[in-house]
């Protein structure tokens, strides 16, 4: 459990969560990224030792730069954790969806006798008369 705990501890820093959604399209440098999110270089790399200690991102040297990318691993920890709440609401989004669908079979007839008695009102409130 200390695992999930310190995961949640680092996706919950906003600074974070924006690197960790730049590297999901491509790796990115460390200027690139503060570039994008408009951040001073030492916080960007503030955060990027911060998710490179925590195995969210790895890091390559190319010639004079360092490029990050995404880690896949802590992610799919945290997604193993949400699970069981995904079946939950799942399990609930279905019910509320037959439930709609009931609706739906018995709502025809009674959309019908509601347009034949608001029929005139609309009638008139166009300006037309009966």
């Amino acid at each position: 459990m200390k695992r999930v705990e310190s995961v949640f501890e680092i996706i919950a820093e906003p600074s974070r969560r924006a690197i960790l959604s730049l590297l999901v399209s491509s790796q990115q440098s460390v200027g690139e990224i503060e570039r994008q999110l408009r951040m001073p270089q030492p916080t960007v790399s503030k955060h990027l030792r911060v998710l490179r200690e925590a195995g969210f991102v790895e890091s390559t040297v190319d010639r004079q730069r360092r490029l990050y990318r995404l880690e896949p691993k802590p992610l799919q920890e945290l997604d193993a954790w949400l699970a069981p709440f995904r079946r939950f609401w799942s399990a609930h989004v279905d019910a509320l969806e037959r439930h709609l669908d009931r609706m739906d079979q018995s709502t025809p007839t009674k959309r019908k006798t509601r347009r034949r008695r608001r029929g005139p009102n609309r009638e008139r409130n166009k300006g037309e008369t009966k």
